[in-house]
């Protein structure tokens, strides 16, 4: 099992829509975010800061699936739970559960590839580092 960082969100008055309920593509941008966020709390640096791997530009997002189960509306606030769900070589699967206290909002799925950028600007998956994996175990 691997660590589980909880980034924190205030729904504003501008992420719902006219009938004051979060409109659905603010959970994937805040999934997003969390995800960013969890390797910063592992005590990663930034994607494109890091020496042990050369021309990282981080993971892209290959796949991502969402579960709604409740609404939310501004003024709230929102936790989102952020785990490495499976290790893949150059793959790994993020999970998501949006909280509002002990209400689970949505939760979702997120498959990433680690990648770097060659010389001829593509970019390549590579295997996930060890030293990537523990910093999150």
């Amino acid at each position: 099992m691997t660590k589980e960082i909880v980034y924190s969100v205030e729904v504003q008055f501008g992420d719902c829509d006219p009938a004051g309920i979060v409109f659905f593509p603010n959970f994937s941008r805040w999934m997003d975010a969390a995800s960013h966020d969890y390797f910063i709390q592992c005590g990663l640096p930034p994607w494109r800061e890091m020496d042990e791997l050369r021309d990282c530009v981080g993971p892209p997002l290959l796949e991502f699936h969402t579960r709604f189960v409740n609404a939310a509306t501004y003024g709230e606030r929102l936790a989102i739970h952020t785990r490495v769900e499976e290790w893949r070589g150059k793959v790994f699967i993020l999970s998501h559960r949006i909280m509002r206290g002990e209400t689970l909002i949505c939760e979702g799925q997120a498959t990433r590839a680690l990648c770097i950028k060659q010389a001829d600007g593509r970019l390549k998956a590579v295997p996930v580092p060890e030293f990537i994996r523990a910093a999150c175990d």
